[in-house]
């Protein structure tokens, strides 16, 4: 059976992403993508005319899947606790695969080489993950002011972005391990 639009958008999109949570998106290649997914180049440009289109679209999709995820996570279980190990989880999960790393991360360390809508995108995912995690800390200290629970919450994620860098460098998933244990044994986290 011939593969439809949609299949090759989604092969495209499945290669680009791999190739951005392993090499960046400077990395990106319409020539490497068509040849990895069996398409003439002109056809990653029938799906997105752009890099920078390509990039846009692979951002949104992650935080939207990203926000999904964690909504769904929110709606399972009301423990703080719970809620954190299955957050860390999600980033271990990344580092697993092939050391890669979070894409909008790795995104992020490339900021000055982003167009502007890459950049909107990669910050959207920022918030949404500040948003969640104001949400979990919200559960566990239900009288914090609302600028404590950002400030705590963006330490949070900086620091769990921050643990998968470093342990992605030294190839070395163990790092990555010790460091989230000793920010829960430190109070960071629930």
């Amino acid at each position: 059976m011939a593969k439809t639009k949609t299949d090759m958008r989604e092969a495209v999109m499945t290669a680009a992403k791999a190739t951005v949570q392993s090499h960046g998106y400077n990395a990106l290649s319409f020539r490497e993508l068509a040849k990895e997914v069996g398409i003439k180049s002109a056809s990653v440009h029938y799906h997105f005319p752009t890099k920078g289109d390509l990039g846009t679209a692979l951002a949104r999709r992650y935080t939207e899947d990203g926000a999904t995820f964690l909504a769904e996570l929110l709606a399972a279980c009301q423990d703080a606790t719970w809620c954190m190990d299955r957050y860390t989880e999600i980033f271990r999960s990344a580092l697993a695969n092939d050391n890669r790393m979070c894409l909008c991360g790795i995104m992020s360390a490339e900021l000055d080489d982003l167009p502007a809508e890459v950049r909107a995108e990669v910050d959207k995912f920022a918030a949404m993950n500040v948003d969640w995690l104001m949400k979990v800390l919200s559960r566990a200290k239900p009288t914090a002011s609302e600028q404590d629970l950002r400030d705590h919450a963006m330490a949070i994620f900086a620091a769990i972005e921050g643990a998968q860098l470093v342990a992605r460098g030294c190839r070395d998933i163990g790092i990555y391990d010790r460091t989230i244990k000793a920010y829960r044994a430190a109070g960071l986290f629930p």
